[in-house]
């Protein structure tokens, strides 16, 4: 179980900070230049950079903690199940003919022109998930075709919604949740016992504050939940562009205009610190004015809560006052 743990937060580790697991091989800039240039080759009017962006970024999330999926190497991560890409009556899959595919009712197409549709070559892969995408009213109801899952959906819509709103791909800096020039602490409380609502363990780390801390946004992303749980009491959720849901809880109050559907960059103030929860809504004092941290990995087929202890050390040492 231990050396279970430990390989799900290396996996986790590698997702949220991938320059470093890269940087032997390519610099992050050439990275993701080369990601574009497949991106931008594909796209069109109907099927922007940011719709094959979101796809492949979401195949690239979930293939290290999924063992039924194979991780790919190399700069791209988008693979078109044999199912989709050839129909699922073809008979022959070394039989790369776009003619045999289509007839089968496959997606795989030949977009570069050399006279097989292979589910290996980028640009083949690319190309037939533009065309695709085209094929459908809205690349929601593309998506809905393609994944099936609700979850796996709303993950890549968001996905895309957040490279849309930055234009960029490079959103991988992350920050301290509290304004380093106010006065905190915080110890490793990941699986503390928790009896308020019944017996559970403490599915992330407190930051213990003075009451008005500033909060901020610890990365780049879209504001999924905001308002009042019993047990958060005033809380913040934000999901990224790796599957990662961050959760902000026991918040005296949130920033003005802050709503739901914003989109928010690292540093961006949230809210402040307070110690909200434990009650129906309103409910104020019951626990020293502390801030409650909580990180959730999407699969594409389930959520489950990690330690964001070791995170947290990163982006505290990384994060200047």
């Amino acid at each position: 179980m231990i050396l279970l743990k430990i390989g799900v937060w290396l996996i986790v580790f590698i997702l949220l900070f991938p320059a470093s697991a890269l940087a032997e091989e390519m610099k992050r800039d050439d990275l993701l230049k080369e990601r574009l240039s497949y991106y931008s080759l594909y796209q069109h009017q109907t099927v922007p950079w940011y719709y094959l962006a979101a796809v492949d970024q979401f195949e690239r999330n979930i293939q290290p903690v999924r063992s039924d999926l194979q991780k790919k190497e190399g700069p791209l991560s988008l693979t078109i199940p044999d199912e989709k890409w050839f129909g699922p009556l073809h008979p022959d899959p070394s039989n790369l003919s776009p003619y045999f595919i289509s007839f089968f009712g496959g997606i795989g197409l030949d977009a570069n022109g050399d006279g097989k549709a292979d589910p290996n070559d980028p640009e083949d892969i690319f190309g037939s998930m533009a065309d695709f995408i085209q094929q459908f009213d809205s690349f929601e109801q593309a998506m809905t075709y393609y994944y099936e899952r609700k979850e796996s959906i709303r993950q890549v819509m968001t996905i895309s919604e957040i490279y849309q709103h930055f234009n960029s791909l490079d959103l991988y800096q992350h920050v301290f949740p509290l304004a380093k020039n106010y006065e905190y602490s915080y110890r490793s409380t990941w699986g503390d016992k928790r009896g308020w609502g019944g017996r559970r363990m403490h599915e992330g780390t407190d930051l213990f504050a003075g009451y008005g801390t500033p909060v901020l946004a610890t990365t780049y992303g879209k504001i999924e939940e905001l308002g009042w749980n019993d047990y958060g009491g005033w809380r913040v959720g934000l999901r990224d562009i790796h599957n990662v849901y961050h959760y902000y809880a026991h918040l005296s109050g949130f920033e003005k205009g802050l709503k739901k559907g914003n989109y928010v960059k690292p540093g961006d103030r949230l809210g402040y610190v307070g110690s909200s929860g434990y009650g129906k809504e309103g409910t104020s004092g019951k626990f020293p004015p502390h801030m409650h941290y909580g990180l959730y990995m999407e699969n594409g087929r389930t959520q489950w809560a990690f330690d964001p202890y070791p995170s947290l050390k990163v982006w505290e040492k990384n994060d200047q006052p």
